[in-house]
């Protein structure tokens, strides 16, 4: 069954999905990191002492960004570096950050 809005049909479908996503962003830690790495791409190390945080906890919540398509990664010798996967998700935190200081 299709959710109808003014004028475009959504599917129930894609309306779980954005709501998944948005619970993502319901995750101060998650909102930390995507913070941080709003300004360039780090390692869990550099994430863990920005945040003063654990390597394991930031760990984990990366699993769940990556898992979102919320983040990317390279590889580069035995160091893994993390950035915004795109810029819909700095657009996303841009916009929300403007909307929460108005």
């Amino acid at each position: 069954m299709d959710f109808e809005t003014a004028t475009h049909p959504i599917a129930e479908e894609t309306l779980y999905s954005l709501a998944e996503l948005f619970k993502v962003f319901g995750d101060p830690t998650r909102i930390r990191i995507l913070y941080a790495l709003s300004f360039q791409e780090l390692c869990v190390q550099d994430i863990a002492n920005a945040l003063s945080m654990t390597q394991s906890a930031i760990s984990h919540q990366l699993r769940t960004l990556k898992q979102t398509a919320l983040v990317k990664f390279r590889r580069e010798g035995k160091t893994i570096y993390y950035a915004l996967a795109d810029d819909h998700v700095a657009t996303i935190m841009a916009q929300g950050l403007e909307h929460v200081l108005e």
